[in-house]
């Protein structure tokens, strides 16, 4: 079958083209790009149609679908689908940790095969005694389950997914696991686990206790007995002193989960107990979820809802997940078996905030939280219809019988989950999963050209003309702010429909996941975010208030509440320096240079996302005051690399290159380029070498402007930089962490 000629759509964003050629497009050998954008989409199609009788009916309706973005599979399905190159096509697992040491082992092994083909998994390390038991089989004392976290972590840090991005993990702890108060605080310092998401699986007696202000129990996983109690307030107020801190742990209701459709095998042995690394897949150990999302910003028709649109691209979109579990080589048997066992996929949507746009509603507002519910329960029944008629073309799933379902046969065993839609978001030109925008505008600053470009919302700009108040003093205004609600030169309707993340209450990111939660079979991704001044109280009450309203779970954000590098959002505003602590490893090399002082060995370490970190310089059979000197200059470059400034790390280490280089004394040692002047020019040479800014040009600074986003400075903004590109503040939304700039994303 060749590309269908007579289907067309608009053209693809440069944004969007730039992060395909980046990870999904087909490369050969050397890297150099096979494909474009209509031979992906056919790639893709084609592969998920050849599962049916009519293969060339459906490739055409799956790559009209995925050409106009009105449907995108998530990324591992993008990027391996059609290649034959044996990756498989899922984004979550949930991977079981048995108290033993062969199984804890075996669990890594796994995870480490998932994250190489692009997918991320979860954990529930609550089957693994508590700390300072004894094990029978040796008479040791066990370790608990934060330090093979830290295991986990650290196989987790030497892989990456498909070779494109570290891999990402969610742990998961009960709350009556006796080590509990342990768990909640392990990200504390912002450096030893920084590879997970953590959450805390809540249950419902703890939170009766919590009601009653009472002690709960803690039951020893190994044998099941009470072990202890502890103070459901304390306990409670410990996870939002935590989430305060770093954002972590969230919570997870899984009582709840298990009541739930998100839990539809009702046999034994089968009960969730952990989520994907964004939490909005609760998953069964070894299981997976086939993920795919319906771009809202498409399905608008003169200023109403396109509801013949939707019910049709519903209907696609099942088809197409449900054939993924067909074609998908799983990783592992266990997982094809449990995945073929119940069919679970997981449609969800993205672009909610463009579709309020649209449709003039604010997204603090009653009429929204009215169209999420209709929308929701619109895409979740005809999924359900579309699932029940496959269940007639190619049967129920194998355990329909046993599953909440047993009286009507349907294909899939869960049909909706509302996903992060981090990269395939940018690929379709949309605001991010229900999440609300994140920006007015945006200012790139190209350091090399020393040009500064202003990016406006360009729905903005459009109302702005539209409604007779667009100026270019204005949209100057627009760019140094950010957000508009407090711009009184913009009409009042407007700065209501233009609202963003921090400026909406916390009430209403909580009364929106509730919303959508009400009618979604699995989770719904949702990042509460909250201002930089906001407390450990305001927490609380959040986390209440999803317990209330029917969440399954939450993720809390406190702008500014990481320790890593950060920026300040707003032009003219001088960042916050904060020197970024060092973590328990790193990597490096050490350079043996000759120089007029003698031989010097110079380690060059980078950070675990591979910026300059730290450097040592020592010399060889030197005098006391050189080798005092030699290590001072180190001391000197390792602070200033660690020292946060507007500068990207990798910036850094070339101003420090360019500042030493050619340092010279009374004396020298070697000819042409390996002519070393002194000690400083040695350094000079070594961070030249390690960080490739010697004899050529990084692909990253060829291809990567230099990137800050400005917001409004009341309260100031701060947020940690891309760990790709280093430039750009990274956006923390729908449970993960996104770049604006480059498009990198952890989901």
């Amino acid at each position: 079958m060749d590309i269908p000629t007579d289907i067309t759509a608009p053209q693809w964003s440069t944004q969007a083209i730039k992060v395909l050629k980046e990870r999904y497009f087909k490369k050969d050998k050397e890297g150099n790009i096979l494909e474009d954008v209509n031979q992906m989409c056919w790639r893709v199609a084609r592969e998920m149609a050849s599962v049916e009788q009519d293969a060339n009916k459906y490739a055409r309706e799956y790559y009209r679908l995925m050409l106009n973005r009105w449907f995108l599979p998530n990324s591992p399905t993008l990027m391996n689908a059609g290649k034959n190159n044996g990756l498989q096509y899922s984004a979550c697992y949930v991977l079981p940790v048995p108290d033993d040491i062969a199984g804890i082992f075996d669990g890594i092994k796994h995870q480490a095969l998932i994250h190489q083909s692009g997918g991320g998994t979860g954990f529930s390390f609550s089957r693994l005694r508590a700390k300072g038991s004894r094990v029978g089989s040796t008479m040791g004392v066990a370790s608990g389950p934060v330090s093979f976290m830290r295991i986990y972590n650290e196989a987790t840090q030497q892989i990456k997914q498909g070779g494109m991005r570290r891999g990402a993990n969610m742990g998961i702890l009960r709350v009556d696991h006796p080590d509990i108060l342990e768990f909640i605080h392990c990200k504390d310092d912002g450096t030893g686990i920084t590879n997970f998401n953590i959450s805390v699986t809540i249950t419902n007696k703890f939170m009766e206790a919590l009601s009653k202000d009472e002690d709960y129990e803690l039951i020893a996983p190994n044998s099941k007995q009470v072990v202890g109690r502890l103070s459901a307030k304390k306990v409670w107020d410990e996870i939002a002193k935590g989430a305060w801190q770093t954002g972590d742990p969230g919570l997870v209701f899984i009582d709840r989960i298990n009541e739930s459709t998100s839990n539809p095998i009702r046999a034994e042995g089968w009960e969730v107990e952990s989520t994907n690394p964004c939490g909005e897949q609760p998953l069964y150990p070894y299981d997976a979820c086939n993920l795919g999302s319906i771009f809202l910003k498409y399905f608008i028709k003169d200023k109403q809802v396109d509801w013949d649109k939707l019910k049709e691209t519903t209907h696609l979109a099942v088809r197409f997940l449900d054939s993924v579990i067909e074609k998908n080589p799983f990783p592992l048997p266990q997982i094809a078996e449990t995945v073929r066992n119940i069919r679970r996929i997981g449609l969800g949507i993205g672009g909610w905030a463009d579709m309020l746009v649209e449709l003039e509603i604010p997204y603090d507002s009653q009429q929204a939280l009215d169209l999420a519910e209709k929308i929701m329960k619109f895409i979740n029944d005809e999924g359900h219809k579309a699932s029940m008629q496959l269940a007639i073309e190619r049967g129920p799933f194998p355990m329909w019988q046993q599953s909440i379902y047993k009286d009507t046969p349907i294909r899939n065993s869960t049909v909706t989950t509302i996903a992060p839609t981090g990269s395939i978001g940018i690929l379709a030109d949309n605001s991010g999963g229900c999440e609300p925008l994140f920006a007015i505008a945006y200012q790139h600053i190209v350091k090399i050209e020393n040009r500064t470009l202003t990016f406006v919302n360009p729905k903005f700009e459009e109302v702005a003309h539209k409604r007779g108040f667009y100026s270019e003093g204005l949209m100057k205004k627009v760019s140094e702010h950010g957000v508009v609600r407090d711009i009184e030169e913009i009409p009042a309707d407007v700065r209501a429909v233009f609202g963003t993340a921090h400026e909406i209450n916390p009430d209403w990111h909580v009364k929106t996941q509730a919303a959508f939660q009400k009618y979604t079979d699995n989770g719904v991704s949702k990042t509460i975010n909250l201002r930089h001044d906001s407390t450990v109280e305001d927490i609380k009450k959040a986390y209440m208030m999803a317990w209330d309203t029917g969440c399954m779970g939450i993720t809390v954000f406190r702008d500014g509440c990481k320790n890593e590098q950060v920026l300040n959002l707003g032009i003219g505003k001088e960042p916050v320096p904060t020197i970024k602590p060092r973590p328990l490893k790193v990597e490096g090399a050490t350079y043996r240079i000759e120089t007029p002082m003698g031989i010097a060995f110079i380690t060059v370490n980078q950070d675990p996302d591979g910026n300059p970190f730290e450097v040592f310089v020592t010399i060889g059979k030197a005098g006391s005051e050189v080798a005092a000197m030699a290590e001072a200059l180190g001391r000197l470059i390792s602070t200033t690399l660690r020292f946060g400034n507007h500068l990207p790390p990798r910036e850094r280490a070339r101003e420090l290159m360019d500042q030493l280089m050619g340092i010279g004394g009374g004396r020298s040692v070697g000819f042409g380029p390996n002519k070393i002047k002194s000690l400083p020019d040695a350094v000079a040479k070594a961070l030249g070498m390690h960080f490739g800014l010697i004899g050529f040009q990084p692909e990253s600074e060829n291809t990567h402007p230099a990137v800050q986003l400005t917001l409004d400075d009341k309260p100031t903004r701060r947020m940690d930089l891309c760990p790709k590109c280093g430039e750009t503040a990274l956006a923390f939304e729908e449970g993960c962490k996104k770049c604006y700039g480059c498009g990198y994303s952890e989901c």
